[in-house]
């Protein structure tokens, strides 16, 4: 994997890589060398057969202000960033859970929209401000935000640039939980540990389908899946140790 270069620290904890944005003093602001060094720690992680899920988390006391403005506006006339961080994580077939730790703004919620899912701690806040600026965003924020909250949520948010705290986001649907803050990594490795026991080749498939038919039609959806269903096969005796470790594990839950 990456080696840490001041930008994000990348951690291996079992089978799960933990990807912090640490530029603490410009509220982990993404230069380009972390866009870069985000792009190739998504196609890497992705690559590897042992890692099973991915948590990208920020320093305290931020997620990310997103893009490093100063930077990407320091020359005569704005041109849009090369590397997207947002395209590399749509990509992954490797399940990437977003830890949001503080605010998470414009280019910052464009990486969260892109990662399988979000857990917020309850410091998180979330706004965009592209339009505040007079940028556009160029991560897919247009398409997801709307898919993920609807359209009018998503057109306040943005027209406005106000930031909505974890509560309002969670019942929105931006985010799938809220915890307290000292529980957020905690919680996101639980969820980690949890996805490892799903098969690599099964987990591939699945967040695969998802992909395919997000934002499709009902029935283009369930032709996708019958498609891939006809295709599948399966290996009865490890389906049937999977089945019983299953049963174990809601047992053991109650």
């Amino acid at each position: 994997m990456p080696d840490a270069t001041g930008s994000a620290l990348v951690e291996r904890r079992g089978p799960t890589l933990v990807v912090t944005l640490d530029r603490p003093a410009v509220r982990n602001a993404m230069d380009r060398v972390t866009r870069v060094q985000l792009v190739a720690i998504c196609d890497e992680a992705d690559a590897d057969p042992t890692i099973s899920a991915m948590i990208i988390t920020g320093t305290d006391p931020a997620f990310s202000g997103g893009v490093d403005l100063k930077e990407v506006l320091s020359g005569q006339a704005y041109r849009p960033p090369r590397t997207n961080p947002g395209q590399a994580l749509r990509a992954m077939t490797t399940p990437v859970i977003c830890a949001v730790n503080g605010a998470c703004v414009s280019g910052a919620l464009e990486v969260a929209l892109s990662c399988s899912f979000i857990i917020a701690s309850e410091r998180a806040r979330f706004a965009d401000t592209h339009a505040r600026v007079g940028l556009l965003p160029s991560w897919g924020l247009s398409a997801m935000l709307p898919h993920a909250i609807g359209v009018r949520r998503a057109r306040q948010m943005t027209l406005t640039g106000d930031f909505i705290g974890p509560d309002v986001a969670l019942a929105w649907g931006l985010v799938n939980e809220v915890v307290p803050h000292d529980r957020l990594l905690g919680r996101a490795m639980e969820i980690a540990e949890s996805i490892d026991g799903v098969a690599e080749v099964t987990r591939r498939a699945v967040l695969s389908l998802y992909a395919r038919g997000e934002g499709a039609p009902l029935s283009t959806g369930l032709g996708l899946e019958a498609e891939a269903h006809a295709r599948w096969s399966v290996d009865d005796a490890a389906a049937r140790d999977r089945f019983a470790a299953t049963v174990r594990r809601g047992s053991a839950a109650g």
